[in-house]
């Protein structure tokens, strides 16, 4: 549990930032001081950094921790940050939140821990003890097709009463227990955030404030007016895209390839935000 003022924050559109890399997996620092300002200039309420869509458990502390320092410098100072500690073990996620505490983030963010299995009891022990270590109020992240350690919603509603808890963004897809979380309310300032794209419009519907979206990397204009819409209560909503940045991903496995970006290219050009004549850069175009 956190105090309203803190939940409050957590309200609108979140954009879970991408990091550009180079196809040696190095960080493109200059596309994504690119990114940063394109979105940290339109109407977000913050930034979601070193989570899921940054390849956050592939980086380092310290490549995280320099995310978060050009973040940090080119955000205007109404933007919040979260800083994702994606490890596998509390002490891990601990240790990383530690390295974070002299930077002032915003929120805290981790995940269940990973690759073992755990039970709901341990889930739950390993966010008590993050609570209590936090530097910052603490974000849960409930994304089981990584971690494969669901968070149930019965332990959900029960860490909704912990100090130093403002959350937990929702990345599982479970629609039900989704809406069940916002709609049951624990009686505490916990903010039920959506994090999953295809699910921001109907998650405001059933009442919730926050959406962390990872597609408002590409063009962020719809998020905005999807939250705007949902705060006038016109239910009207679209999406669009509109491409930016680098293919390559930390694990060169991940990155797509020449044929996977040309199914992008259709998209983008039957959808009118990308002229046919345009290229996308050669495989191996801008490498350093």
């Amino acid at each position: 549990m956190t105090d309203s003022a803190t939940a409050a924050k957590l309200e609108g559109v979140i954009a879970a930032l991408a990091i550009p890399m180079f196809e040696d997996g190095r960080i493109d620092t200059v596309n994504l001081e690119k990114q940063l300002v394109y979105l940290t200039s339109s109407g977000i309420r913050g930034l979601f950094l070193g989570g899921t869509t940054s390849e956050g458990a592939y980086l380092s502390t310290e490549e995280k921790l320099e995310i978060f320092r050009t973040a940090k410098r080119i955000a205007p100072s109404d933007k919040i940050l979260c800083a994702a500690c994606i490890q596998p073990s509390t002490r891990q996620v601990v240790d990383e939140m530690r390295a974070f505490a002299a930077l002032g983030p915003d929120y805290i963010v981790a995940v269940t821990p990973y690759y073992m299995s755990v039970s709901q009891a341990a889930i739950a022990e390993h966010f008590r003890i993050l609570a209590r270590e936090s530097p910052a109020p603490l974000i849960m992240y409930n994304i089981p097709q990584n971690t494969h350690n669901p968070m149930a919603l019965d332990t959900v509603m029960d860490l909704a009463s912990v100090g130093n808890i403002a959350g937990i963004k929702d990345s599982s897809g479970d629609f039900i227990s989704f809406t069940r979380g916002v709609l049951g309310g624990s009686g505490e300032p916990f903010t039920w955030i959506q994090g999953e794209d295809l699910l921001d419009g109907p998650a405001y519907l059933v009442g919730a404030k926050a959406v962390v979206t990872g597609l408002s990397n590409v063009c962020v204009d719809p998020y905005l007016e999807i939250a705007a819409a949902a705060a006038r209560g016109d239910l009207r909503a679209a999406m669009e895209m509109l491409g930016r940045g680098r293919r390559n991903m930390r694990l060169p496995g991940l990155t797509l390839g020449d044929d996977e970006l040309g199914g992008i290219r259709k998209v983008l050009v039957s959808q009118g935000l990308l002229g046919s004549a345009h290229r996308f850069p050669e495989a191996n175009g801008g490498k350093k």
